[in-house]
């Protein structure tokens, strides 16, 4: 039995749903990022599995992966500095006690 484009997009799609309902029912903000960077890893997995099966001659899917993964790195530094900082302010990472809007 070879593994095929199926069991690449089978993995993918259940990292995704993970990574999904990670962060739709967590309330911490260093999980969701968490789960954010595990549902990138599953786009990256099904880009380069699209990649080498459709046209492995190519390399577009892995650019896109490494793109992908020089987003997700600066979406980690940024998104850990807010983080920071609304705890410096606040003393909670609790997503559902943060109220920055209200006055």
């Amino acid at each position: 039995m070879s593994i095929g484009l199926e069991h690449y997009l089978v993995l993918s799609v259940i990292l995704f749903s993970i990574g999904l309902y990670g962060a739709l029912s967590k309330r911490s903000a260093v999980v969701i990022l968490m789960c954010i960077e595990l549902m990138l890893n599953a786009a990256n997995i099904a880009l380069v599995a699209f990649s080498r099966f459709i046209t492995p001659q190519l390399l577009t899917g892995q650019v896109f992966s490494i793109f992908n993964i020089v987003v997700a790195a600066a979406e980690v530094t940024v998104g850990l500095a807010i983080i920071i900082a609304i705890y410096r302010r606040h003393e909670t990472i609790d997503v559902s006690r943060i109220d920055l809007m209200k006055w």
